[in-house]
Formats: structure tokens, C-alpha cells, sequence
């Protein structure tokens, strides 16, 4: 810098006053720079930049209160903190094995004027890869328990471009096919909210560490500028309740210059609390097997009758099956009374101690554990959550009795709909994301935890990086799963996966249930090739995965079986090497327990060709590639949806994998080194 331009900078450094001055942070890397401020009327907002073009312009901050004055204007900034921070941590489980936690941080304290002199502050965290912010209260000034109506925090894209997006708060709940909109047409939608600026950049808004506040929602306010919008309560009064001093969840931005840093980022990891259980290592990533496909194909039922699935020879064969083939877990859907009926309707029928009479789960436990196959526990709540905190502690123990490892917990009901019964004996309708149901859900957690057992929950509440905390809290659903692809209309269609995992799967783990080598769902067929089935098992990242189709059809298609159990569910490393959203992606991941690497590529309904470089391979070493790919005639419509090539060649570090994606198709690899 020159002379002048440092007398300069003195100049207005000095001249400014401190209660006005803006503050900055950057990025490790120094490619993202955050600045925060308050405007003329001492409204407080924020705006970020990467490479020195704005990513969110002036995004304004703040909080509507119940029982206060909105707390948005008259404020100044009188104090800032900053810190860096490098660590790197080791996850018990995970798509990635260690987590490198690299940032600057800035928490910047502001001052109203007025009376009260009410005081808090937002707490700034900057990484190479995202921004996150939380706000603090932890002063006297804001009383002992601050009720909020409704969060003003906005988040303003610099300019316009594509959105991939579901709607938030609707009756489905998170289960809708992806939007592809532009930014400025989307109304109010879930988090994460993935978007592509037209400039390129690629932005992902979510949360991190929601714990006893409301869930977020991101609605378009105008042009490209959303504001937070927090989950109604049941009671209709505030949206969030909280004692001080506390700090909310952390809003988190993504930011990348392709849809592959977006997929890699683990910022919402980085912002969770270290594990709080201990010792973990009574959870082990598996695959499972289970009576649950035939029940989406109406051949089975899930309610009592000669249909009903749930029985103990129908059980003891699957648990023969998952023996046999190198699985550990057998899920058991339909075996506990409440089934009968309405059951959408009927959630305070539900027992989750007694079982059918031709479902005896002491006998099945013996069998199991004489296997070394777990059962699979499965909680159906029907959304009636009174019902099942009434009977949790009963029900976990009945679990823990019979050897039970892991529950499938589901709350199938419309949204907003969730039946909770309050201390005091009131009730009230809950959304999924309410501040009630982020403790209902914790509070199931932890005493799973307490028993050792990992919860699965389908109808669930968002992801936010808890696994990091609890790790028993092991996958979700939270997306349309597989079993759209059964009856769903439309079904699930060739672009989902390759959506969701720039979507949905920036938040976590999902139980999407793979693995349907039969293609068919009830009377429809299923909008994938072969091989795309089998990648999905590698682009779909879980620590539980299901094989989720029927014995019968693995016996018709060893060869494309044989990935199945071959493929790990916990791996040490993984990378998206290529991918745009919703049109394709190709991922690798490397076995946790070995050296092998594992390759997934999925495409939308056009396909495409790619060349894969094999530049994650150790170098000095030759791999045996195990190669489950698309025929030439392969196409996701129509018979040659069957149509797949398995072979084998052997390549090295530096060689290229050049490979077809059919329409709606993909591949599958596993990479083992050569001995010697």
C-alpha cells in the first residue's frame, strides 16, 4: 500500500466514531469477507462478499417480541470480540472420519438506545466454505425470559439465478419433489434452500445446533431477498421461548464456487457441541434388511390379518436372509397393535409394548441374536406424540430387552398436526419444526441413548449437525423416500437423487431405503436403470442403509447383488468429483475399515457421459475395479431399464474411468487394491 493510502486509512480510522465503525471479518483463506453494521437508524445488518463480489447484499438483523418492543432499531455497535480457531476432530462414525474445524470469528455486541439500553449480541463464525451467525442473549437488559414472535433475520442474494427448493409448512411435511425455479420466484420454503447465481456462485442456506428454539423457514420477501420465518407453536403465542442467557441455532451460508464444495462442506458438523454420550462404539454402521418393501407393494399389510407381514416364520426369514448375506439388522414394520383401522387417523391405538398374537418378538430376539442379526425396532406414532411420550420409557426397555440396536421411529401425519400433551395436561397441534417437537425429538433421543440404542426417524425434524452431539441419532428421512418410487404420483423421477444431494443431504444422513433391484414399484416401474440403483448407495450418504427390496429379487440378480453387500456404510473420506445439481453427480468415498474406494454416478432423464479421474487413488498402487455400469441400450423407461455390464479392469492414480450415464442411469465401482 502506498503512502498516501495508508495516511488515508489512518485519516478515516481515527476520524470515525467507534460506536459507528463498521466490523469485518475474512475467511481463513481470505476469499470471504463478512461486514457488519447498523444503518441511519441504527438498524443492524450484515453483508457478505467472496472475492470482493457481494454474495448477500445489506441483510438486516433482528427479532419481533411478544412482550418487548421489537428489538431491530436504536441500536449501535459498542463492542467487538475476534478469535480464529483450528482444530481437527475425529467423528465415531461418518461420511468423512476427521473434520477439520477452521474459522475466524467476530462477535459484535450492539446497544440500544433507549431507556431499557437493551443489549445482546451476534456471534460470527467465517469459513473457507460458509458464514454462520447466532445471536446471544446473555445480558440482564433483555429480562430473564425473552419470547419471541417472530425472526426479522434476512438474508438478500446479490442477484438472481436458479433455486432448488420444497415448500416449508405445508400438509406433506418435507416430502415434495424438488422446485427449479429462478431465486426470485420461490415463496417460502424449507431449509436447505440451495440456489446457483447467475453469476456462478452456488449458496446454501439451512441451520446448525437447533435445540429448544423453532425451527427456520426461509420466505422470499421480494426480488431475491428472504427473511427467516420461525415454526408456529400449537398455542399461538410465541414462536420460541427462551430463559437467559442462551444463544439461538446458528443460521449457517454455504458458499462455493461449484455444486460439489457445497456437497463437501461440513459446517453444520463444525457448529454442533462435541459428543455428549461418551463412548459410542455400541453403534455400528450397517445394512439392514426388512419387512417393509412388500408392504409398499400391497402384498403385505402392515395391520393384522392373513396378510399381515409381521409375523414370526415371515420375520425368521428375513432374519435368515440378512444371516446368510453379511447384514445386521432386520427392520420389522407392523408388529405392534394399533395397526388396525385408520392408523393415519388413530395414533392413540398405538402400543409400543404389545405386539400381535402371531408376532412373538421374545422368540424372534432368541433367533436373532442365535443369528447375529438384530432386530430392527420400529415407533410409528402416527403423529400422536402424547400417545408416545406416555409410553417411551416402556417402550425403549421392551426394546432394549429384546436386543433392539436401532428404532425406525415414524409420525406420519399431516403437517402441523402433531398431537402433544403439555405438563399441565393441555394439548395443543404441533408442526414438525415447533419449538415443542425439537425437545420431543431430543428427549427421545437421549433416552434411547440412555439404553443404547440410535434413532432413525422417518417424518422427521430437520437435520442441523445433532449427530455430532448425540451420535445415536444416527440418519432421518425428511425428503421423499424411496417408497414414492412404490406408488408415489408422479413417482420419485431420475433428477431426485441428483437434487437431493445438494439439497436435502447438505443436512445429513437419510434412511432413503436403496437397493430395488426388481425396478417396480405397485404396478409402476421404477424410474432408474440397474446400475443407478446400485450407485445410489454411495451418493446417498447413511450410516444405516437398507436393501430394502425383497429376498426373492436379489436371488434374479446375483450379479448386481453382489455391490450391494459388498458396499460399506462408513467410510473415511468422501468427495463429490463432478456434478451439477439436479443433472448429475459422481461421487467417491473411501471404506472406512479398508483401502478400497467406492465410485456412485447418477443421472437425470438426459444422461451423460463422463470421464472420471482417479486422481484420489493412492499413488504407487494398482486397483482391481469392480465396474457395475449402464449397457449401451440401457434407458430408465421401458425394459433395458435391466440392461447392465459388470467387469472388471485394473487401474492406478492418474488413470481415467470413462463411463455412460444412461437417461435416469448411473454406475457403481469398488476400487481394491492389488496385494503386491
Amino acid at each position: 500500500m502506498t503512502l498516501p493510502r495508508i495516511l488515508s486509512a489512518l485519516i478515516l480510522l481515527f476520524a470515525a466514531p467507534a460506536a459507528l465503525a463498521e466490523e469485518v471479518v475474512t475467511s481463513p483463506d481470505g476469499r470471504i469477507t463478512v461486514t457488519v453494521d447498523v444503518n441511519g437508524e441504527g438498524r443492524p445488518f450484515y453483508r457478505v462478499e467472496k472475492d470482493g463480489a457481494p454474495v448477500l447484499t445489506d441483510s438486516r438483523l433482528g427479532f419481533l417480541l411478544t412482550d418487548q418492543d421489537k428489538l431491530e432499531r436504536r441500536l449501535k455497535v459498542v463492542g467487538a470480540a475476534r478469535a480464529s480457531h483450528d482444530e481437527t476432530w475425529e467423528q465415531p462414525w461418518g461420511e468423512q472420519r476427521f473434520v477439520r474445524d477452521h474459522h475466524n470469528a467476530l462477535t459484535v455486541r450492539f446497544e440500544e438506545d433507549s431507556e431499557a439500553a437493551r443489549k445482546f449480541g451476534v456471534a460470527f463464525r467465517v469459513f473457507d466454505d460458509a458464514v454462520a451467525f447466532s445471536y446471544v442473549f446473555d445480558d440482564a437488559s433483555m429480562g430473564e425470559t425473552v419470547r419471541i414472535a417472530e425472526e426479522l433475520t434476512e438474508f438478500n442474494l446479490a442477484e438472481d439465478g436458479t433455486a432448488w427448493w420444497i415448500p416449508g409448512g405445508e400438509w406433506n411435511r418435507y416430502e415434495y419433489l424438488y422446485e427449479k425455479t429462478p431465486i426470485s420466484a420461490v415463496s417460502v420454503a424449507h431449509t436447505p434452500l440451495t440456489f446457483r447465481m447467475n453469476n456462478g456462485t452456488h449458496v446454501a442456506l439451512h441451520e446448525a445446533a437447533l435445540v429448544d428454539f423453532a425451527g427456520m423457514w426461509m420466505k422470499r420477501t421480494t426480488g431475491t431477498n428472504f427473511r427467516a420465518t420461525l415454526a408456529p407453536t400449537g398455542s399461538g403465542a410465541a414462536r420460541a421461548v427462551r430463559d437467559t442467557p442462551f444463544a439461538t441455532p446458528w443460521r449457517t451460508i454455504r458458499i462455493s464456487d461449484d455444486a460439489a464444495g457445497l456437497a463437501e462442506s461440513l459446517v453444520e458438523l463444525n457448529l454442533n457441541a462435541p459428543n455428549k454420550l461418551g463412548d459410542v462404539s455400541w453403534f455400528k454402521p450397517h445394512k439392514y434388511v426388512g419387512v417393509w418393501w412388500s408392504l409398499h407393494l400391497d402384498e403385505e399389510t402392515w395391520g393384522s390379518g392373513p396378510k399381515h407381514g409381521a409375523n414370526t416364520a415371515n420375520v425368521k426369514r428375513y432374519i435368515d436372509f440378512a444371516a446368510e448375506n453379511g447384514f445386521e439388522g432386520v427392520l420389522v414394520e407392523g408388529w405392534n397393535i394399533g395397526w388396525d383401522g385408520n392408523w393415519f387417523f388413530n395414533g392413540s391405538d398405538f402400543s409400543f409394548t404389545e405386539a400381535y398374537p402371531d408376532y412373538d418378538f421374545e422368540e424372534l430376539a432368541r433367533y436373532a441374536a442365535e443369528k447375529g442379526v438384530p432386530i430392527v425396532g420400529h415407533h410409528e406414532t402416527s403423529g400422536d406424540v402424547g400417545n408416545y411420550e406416555a409410553q417411551l420409557a416402556a417402550g425403549l426397555d421392551l426394546m432394549a430387552a429384546r436386543g433392539v440396536k436401532t428404532i425406525k421411529s415414524g409420525y406420519v401425519t399431516d403437517a402441523c398436526n402433531l398431537r402433544y400433551v403439555h405438563p399441565d395436561g393441555s394439548e395443543t397441534r404441533e408442526c414438525t419444526e415447533s419449538q415443542v417437537m425439537q425437545r420431543h425429538h431430543l428427549k427421545v433421543v437421549t433416552e434411547a441413548a440412555k439404553r443404547r440404542i440410535a434413532i432413525n426417524p422417518h417424518e422427521p425434524v430437520k437435520d442441523t449437525g445433532l449427530r455430532r452431539t448425540y451420535p445415536n441419532w444416527v440418519a432421518r428421512e425428511g425428503a421423499r423416500g424411496m417408497e414414492f418410487s412404490a406408488w408415489g404420483v408422479p413417482p420419485n423421477g431420475p433428477s431426485h437423487v441428483p437434487t437431493m444431494v445438494f439439497t436435502r443431504l447438505l443436512s445429513g444422513p437419510m434412511d432413503y431405503t436403496p437397493g430395488i433391484l426388481s425396478l417396480e414399484g405397485r404396478g409402476q416401474p421404477l424410474q432408474m436403470t440397474m446400475a443407478r440403483a446400485l450407485a445410489e448407495y454411495v451418493l446417498v450418504y447413511s450410516p444405516i442403509q437398507m436393501v430394502a427390496d425383497l429376498p426373492e429379487h436379489y436371488a434374479e440378480h446375483p450379479g448386481a447383488f453382489q455391490f450391494i453387500k459388498d458396499v460399506p456404510a462408513d467410510w473415511s473420506e468422501s468427495r463429490v468429483l463432478d456434478a451439477e445439481i439436479g443433472e448429475y453427480v459422481v461421487t467417491a468415498r473411501k471404506d472406512r475399515n479398508s483401502e478400497e474406494w467406492f465410485l456412485g454416478g447418477g443421472a437425470d432423464e438426459k444422461g451423460r457421459d463422463t470421464r472420471v479421474a482417479l486422481d484420489f487413488l493412492d499413488p504407487g498402487k494398482t486397483y482391481r475395479a469392480q465396474i457395475y455400469r449402464d449397457a449401451e441400450t440401457a434407458h430408465f423407461q421401458g425394459p433395458t431399464r435391466f440392461d447392465i455390464v459388470i467387469e472388471e479392469r485394473e487401474v492406478a492414480a492418474g488413470n481415467t474411468l470413462d463411463l455412460r450415464m444412461a437417461p435416469g442411469g448411473g454406475f457403481a465401482v469398488r476400487l481394491i487394491p492389488v496385494e503386491g
